[in-house]
């Protein structure tokens, strides 16, 4: 699976759990995003670890700058 569809996903799974559109580029943070807040930020990662059938260890999680790195760490866990 190629970047930029894992960030198309990743997309509308934020989008689901804020249940508002959003555009995420690889730039993006959550304090970009109105709404993604710490219990929305668990959500989401919950959401993408079931999606995509993977575990992040709370490292991981604790590391993520912008949505490319969650991006990175997602293709990283899916090779």
């Amino acid at each position: 699976m190629e970047d930029q569809e894992i960030l198309m996903k990743v997309n509308d799974l934020v989008s689901a759990i804020l249940k508002r559109k959003v555009e995420l580029s690889p730039a993006t943070t959550a304090a970009d995003v109105d709404g993604w807040d710490s219990l929305s930020h668990m959500m989401i990662i919950d959401k993408i670890e079931k999606h995509f059938a993977i575990k992040f260890k709370l490292k991981e999680v604790m590391e993520f700058k912008n949505a490319g790195d969650l991006v990175a760490c997602i293709q990283k866990k899916l090779s």
